[in-house]
């Protein structure tokens, strides 16, 4: 069984992201990147389905720039086998990077996709799920708890009134959620050997994908300082507040 992992470069989820000073965008100027920390998630449990016999190949995919090899490194790190970098300079919008994933599984030919339920910087949730409707495979999102039975897929979901658990047949997309691992550090021997681990190359138009924009970004604004709270002497003048100043009530 073969498993494909796609992975997002970010910005690391510990540095403060920097507005540019004309709105245009968020400042990338020397700032650390990393992993997006839902995609590290599914490469950890690729991995454990991996180390425990129920795969035969780990393959980490990411779309992006010539920096994104560091993350793909990161991938063939943890215990990724190999890895694809679908090169461009462009930004991707969610609804092509399904487009160029749909093109990548229709090569590979996995039994299982998983990757992260959302990325980091933009948080749109939106890449597992177009990519499953584009394929006409079966998905289960914000997964906490992956089982393999056969040609089925037993998958756990974090939904708003508690767990839900979902049967899928192969192929199938899994996107995961917080909870369901802990993904481990690489270590240095392991750093080391993916060094010689293979980096396999393509562009969009090898693939044949238009990852055209279909969206543009008109502003971008730091959110409002927040400011400090005040004392109220009683109810009368908490509810006051609310109705004529707050405008709560």
């Amino acid at each position: 069984m073969k498993i494909l992992v796609p992975v997002k470069r970010v910005i690391d989820s510990n540095v403060k992201v920097r507005v540019k000073s004309d709105g245009s965008g968020v400042d990338l100027a020397n700032v650390k990147m990393s992993m997006n920390p839902f995609c590290e998630i599914a490469v950890e449990e690729a991995v454990r389905i991996k180390e425990r016999g129920e795969a035969d190949e780990v393959v980490a995919v990411s779309i992006g720039n010539a920096k994104s090899q560091d993350t793909l490194r990161t991938a063939l790190a943890m215990g990724a086998d190999r890895a694809i970098l679908v090169k461009t300079e462009e930004a991707v919008e969610p609804l092509a990077v399904a487009k160029l994933l749909k093109a990548v599984v229709e090569t590979e030919k996995p039994d299982i996709v998983i990757l992260g339920k959302q990325a980091i910087d933009d948080d749109c949730n939106q890449t597992g799920q177009m990519l499953a409707g584009l394929l006409g495979v079966p998905q289960g999102t914000f997964a906490s708890k992956i089982e393999l039975a056969g040609d089925k897929v037993r998958v756990t979901r974090e939904v708003d009134g508690g767990l839900e658990t979902v049967e899928l047949s192969k192929p199938a997309v899994i996107t995961t959620d917080l909870r369901l691992n802990e993904p481990r550090y690489a270590s240095l021997p392991n750093i080391m050997k993916a060094k010689k681990k293979p980096i396999d190359e393509t562009a969009p138009e090898t693939l044949g994908v238009d990852i055209a924009p279909r969206l543009k970004v008109i502003s971008v604004a730091e959110p409002k300082a927040r400011e400090a709270g005040i004392k109220v002497d009683d109810v009368a003048q908490l509810v006051d507040k609310l109705k004529n100043e707050a405008g709560v009530l």
